[in-house]
């Protein structure tokens, strides 16, 4: 369990750190769409891409957030319990976010597979072909506003995000199980 702890949290430290400067790409963007529309023509992409840009920085620098504690709690209670009996409460809690989070990450493969041009109902098995090179892409999913961006680029994105999320989810529930053995981690 110690070792994969040490790799998810590196992992996720890491690409959280390069993700808290998505900021100022987004700061960019918008600088830019504020700049072209008083100065010159408005340009289509911004407002766009700075959701896009908002949907990696969010989701990507989740499990980075998760691994520092930075997420929301209620700590009205939280904050005087026993390092043991928060163990407890987390690992059960946790369980339901890994639960959620399995759900999102089906969503977002569905979803994925949808914008590569899939209409059946084994979304799982169409990306897997994909990546081994036995299925075919269809007709790409677009934007429907006037720039038309392809969207699977996003919906890969949130794939990562949701898988990366949910290793670090592991990693959390294993910190706690490790805590209620009364190991140090």
């Amino acid at each position: 369990m110690q070792g994969y702890i040490r790799g998810v949290d590196a992992v996720n430290y890491r690409l959280g750190r390069i993700m808290m400067y998505g900021i100022f790409v987004l700061m960019g963007i918008l600088l830019w769409s504020s700049i072209s529309k008083t100065f010159f023509l408005p340009t289509l992409w911004t407002l766009e891409m700075a959701q896009f840009v908002m949907v990696g920085y969010y989701i990507l620098g989740g499990p980075y957030s998760l691994q520092l504690g930075s997420n929301v709690r209620m700590d009205l209670l939280y904050g005087g319990w026993s390092v043991r009996r928060k163990a407890w409460f987390d690992a059960i809690t946790v369980l339901f976010l890994i639960f959620y989070l399995c759900v999102l990450l089906y969503g977002a493969i569905s979803s994925t597979a949808y914008s590569l041009g899939y209409w059946k109902n084994a979304p799982v098995s169409f990306l897997t072909g994909v990546l081994i090179g036995t299925e075919e892409i269809g007709t790409l999913e677009r934007s429907s506003s006037a720039w038309r961006p392809y969207l699977w680029p996003v919906k890969v994105v949130m794939i990562i995000g949701f898988f990366l999320m949910l290793l670090q989810c592991l990693s959390e529930l294993f910190k706690d199980v490790l805590r209620l053995k009364g190991e140090t981690i």
